[in-house]
């Protein structure tokens, strides 16, 4: 069994799932993927079973229906947690989370505990998105830091490397916001907990086969959460959740 897993939720991505396996598996003899499967009508779910009988590197986890991308994620640490993986990826389907960048996540893993994808580290490298949205999260980003004090500039990323040592120091069970909300609640416990967070930059290439699940109830939570947030920083709560205490350092890669 290789000590990678790359999570990958997934609703209604029968289409892109046979394309990304064989993209995220041939990066690395080390990686394995856990499909996370919330009942999808197109029958992702049973494609899923079929790729995992055919590359031995494939796992699925069915669940009964549609409960967010955050509790799927936390499904998806709760499984890699009882198993011997030593790093632990969030990755989208639809390619928008190019596997290319999958090796320098790795290589960054062995100084740091949370890798995150950037899309605004060196300039702007988005591909695909109206300016409109394009213009509202690089402003959300923006937003969140300057609420909650994190040093990141693209809170809101889905593409991250976790060590095995994050998940088991975070309180996953307090853990409920979901969407956009839940990608800045992660690095924002990360960060408390004093764990080394660095941002590596990647090209987020807009989806071109599926549907979209952002809502506006995920970005009406991602813009009332931070101030929540905030509310723990001030009050200590996060002190007493985390196991010990670190000296946080929040670096970005050097330009190369």
């Amino acid at each position: 069994m290789g000590d990678v897993l790359v999570i990958i939720p997934t609703y209604n991505e029968r289409e892109n799932l046979p394309k990304i396996v064989p993209e995220v598996l041939g990066r690395s003899p080390r990686t394995e993927i856990l499909v996370v499967d919330d009942g999808s009508p197109d029958g992702t779910g049973e494609l899923a079973e079929r790729l995992a009988a055919e590359t031995g590197r494939v796992r699925v986890l069915h669940r009964p229906g549609k409960l967010g991308l955050g509790t799927a994620y936390l499904a998806g640490f709760r499984w890699a947690l009882q198993r011997d993986y030593a790093l632990v990826f969030e990755m989208d389907a639809d390619f928008s989370h190019d596997p290319v960048h999958l090796p320098e996540f790795l290589a960054l893993a062995e100084e740091y505990d949370l890798v995150v994808g950037s899309r605004y580290t060196r300039g702007v490298t988005v591909v695909n998105w109206p300016m409109g949205r394009l213009l509202l999260s690089w402003l959300a980003n923006k937003y969140a830091g300057f609420v909650t004090g994190l040093r990141v500039n693209d809170l809101t990323s889905g593409y991250k490397c976790y060590r095995r040592e994050v998940l088991e120091t975070l309180d996953l069970e307090a853990i409920r916001s979901n969407g956009y909300a839940f990608q800045i609640e992660t690095v924002f416990r990360a960060w408390h907990a004093g764990f080394k967070v660095v941002e590596t930059p990647i090209v987020f290439v807009d989806r071109n086969v599926g549907e979209s699940k952002m809502s506006k109830r995920i970005v009406w939570e991602a813009i009332w959460m931070v101030w929540r947030m905030r509310g723990w920083k001030i009050t200590g709560r996060l002190e007493r959740e985390t196991i010990g205490e670190r000296d946080l350092t929040v670096e970005k890669e050097a330009a190369g």
